[in-house]
């Protein structure tokens, strides 16, 4: 087992990258001109991305 300091870097860094791919998402998403499906409220919604 690593110790807790060394798996807070861990959770640090995969949280980086999920930051990274959400952005790449988006951008992605604006310009293919595609609607991003998310839920809201236990309701599947589309959104423009802006």
């Amino acid at each position: 087992m690593k110790p807790k300091h060394e798996n807070i870097s861990d959770r640090d860094k995969i949280l980086k990258g999920m930051e990274k791919v959400h952005e790449q998402l988006i951008e992605s998403k604006k310009k293919n001109n595609s609607d991003l499906i998310v839920m809201i409220n236990n309701q599947i919604v589309r959104v423009k991305p802006e």
